[in-house]
């Protein structure tokens, strides 16, 4: 957007832009408004989805045992009902089942949470002691998993009905209609819009404010510009925006009429947000692209209260899970010994340097999945699609991800942690850290096993991936919590069953 205009009016609107953005509300029926944030609607799934279940459970309880169908029941046996509302959670996030895009389609969503549902009920009945006893009664036991999986479906499929209509939509009006603008538009509303990946965020795009002459009458990823500066607080008020997105780059430059502008929005209660946390609450990411030189929106500049702590119980843990992974290592590797001595003769084992902490370089162990010597001629290349260079077991060990075991020895050493940014060879930093905005920030923490990138994204071998994958990891270290971590090692042990690896 271009922010240093002179302060005199320039014509803002286009007609037919503007009548076909307001003439919707002209005939609108006026309703409550409950118009929901992502974390309103994460909140509202979770307390609903565990409320099903366990009255689930007690419908099932309640027809076949002498338990009370009433909250009595509950505090009687606290612990069934708590025991099944965290396997409930970890059986969610094994299926993504608060993605709140994937939560727009209603037979996607019904899908991933009946399946989350069948295996939490399942994995409930198979628990003894801390349980009621099902198995006695095999018609009990159908009865509830039935209900369980049917009752969740089904609020699933109630809520990609009802809330991804308009009333429970937060309007959006941004401000700037330039690249950070359109990349949110195109995120938002580049899709028809019953096939939009985030119309379950429970946010819809209005339209855009820019001063450029040139937008006046154009429409951004089928977005409309629907004035400028001097425009702002008659749209906000005409169309009932909730959210102002500031898409300017260089916030200082923002002409001073606008800046009053936002500023007297803000005083009437709308909430006004920079494009770049809006992106990241949708998509998971942060937009480098976008950042500029604002160092506050890649890096975490203040530190939590708990931090010590949390980096304390995380390396705790990685020693643990270490130990384990070499355990699982000794007992996997006489028969990768013989698969390898059958179909690829050569090293079982292979060294290569790679990039850690604070830059500083480290050897990585694996176990070898490509032809001997396979970068003899080349030289050091990203791994690609339908490598010739990957040996037949070299392809299992990728998809199933065995071949990352041997590093459980580097997170021994200190040198990796279980979950963070893959590290990189050097062979490759200099170029991504020219080509990639603020890629060196990625070794600010130990690398991982497994990271966000990995569970969100895949493989990278090309800048681009590499971009893509930085803006994942770049959100990681913005936002580490146990939470994540627990979901990143949920979401990778699906990766490994589903044999997804590469």
């Amino acid at each position: 957007m271009k922010a240093a205009e002179q302060p005199s009016r320039v014509p803002a609107t286009n007609p037919a832009s503007r009548t076909q953005a307001t003439a919707g509300r002209r005939w609108r029926v006026s309703l409550p408004s409950l118009r929901l944030t992502t974390s309103e609607r994460r909140w509202m799934l979770a307390l609903i989805d565990v409320l099903v279940l366990n009255v689930a459970l007690l419908v099932a309880l309640a027809l076949r045992y002498d338990y009370a169908l009433s909250w009595s029941t509950l505090f009687e046996a606290p612990v069934y009902f708590l025991l099944l509302t965290l396997l409930w959670f970890v059986w969610a996030s094994f299926f993504d089942c608060y993605d709140l895009p994937r939560t727009a389609d209603g037979s996607q969503s019904a899908w991933s949470t009946g399946r989350a549902a069948l295996l939490t009920a399942l994995t409930y009945l198979a628990i003894p002691y801390f349980t009621p006893h099902f198995p006695t009664s095999r018609l009990s036991a159908y009865m509830f998993v039935s209900l369980a999986t049917l009752s969740v479906s089904a609020w699933r499929l109630l809520y990609a009905s009802v809330f991804s209509q308009p009333t429970f939509q937060q309007r959006l009006l941004i401000v700037g209609a330039g690249q950070s603008g359109s990349e949110l538009a195109r995120e938002l509303a580049g899709t028809p819009r019953y096939g939009n990946p985030y119309a379950g965020s429970g946010y819809a795009v209005v339209g855009f404010i820019d001063d450029d002459p040139a937008k006046g009458s154009a429409e951004v990823e089928g977005v409309p510009v629907l004035g400028n500066r001097y425009d702002l607080r008659r749209l906000v008020e005409e169309l009932e925006v909730d959210i102002l997105v500031l898409a300017i780059t260089h916030t200082p430059q923002i002409h001073p009429t606008l800046f009053r502008s936002i500023l007297e929005c803000r005083e009437r209660g709308i909430r006004v947000v920079p494009m770049s946390s809006l992106y990241e609450r949708l998509t998971g990411k942060v937009p480098v692209v976008h950042a500029g030189r604002n160092l506050h929106v890649v890096l975490p500049l203040s530190d939590l209260p708990m931090q010590r702590l949390f980096w304390a119980v995380k390396r705790l843990f990685d020693l643990f899970a270490s130990l384990v992974g070499l355990l699982v290592l000794g007992l996997v590797i006489p028969w990768v010994t013989l698969a390898n001595a059958i179909w690829s003769r050569g090293p079982l084992l292979y060294w290569q340097a790679r990039v850690g902490k604070g830059g500083k370089h480290f050897q990585l162990l694996k176990l070898r999945t490509m032809v001997p010597d396979a970068e003899q001629d080349s030289g050091a290349v990203w791994a690609r699609e339908n490598d010739e260079r990957i040996t037949p077991l070299g392809r299992f060990l990728r998809i199933s991800r065995l071949d990352e075991l041997p590093q459980c020895w580097n997170i021994l050493k200190g040198e990796m942690s279980l979950v963070g940014p893959r590290p990189e060879r050097p062979e490759f930093i200099a170029e991504l850290a020219q080509e990639v905005p603020f890629y060196q920030a990625r070794h600010a923490v130990r690398p991982g096993i497994t990271g966000w990138a990995q569970v969100r994204y895949g493989y990278g071998s090309s800048v681009q991936d590499a971009l893509v994958k930085l803006q994942y990891d770049l959100y990681y270290i913005k936002h580490q919590s146990v939470y994540l971590e627990l979901s990143i090692l949920v979401k990778t042990v699906a990766v490994m069953l589903g044999l997804r690896g590469r």
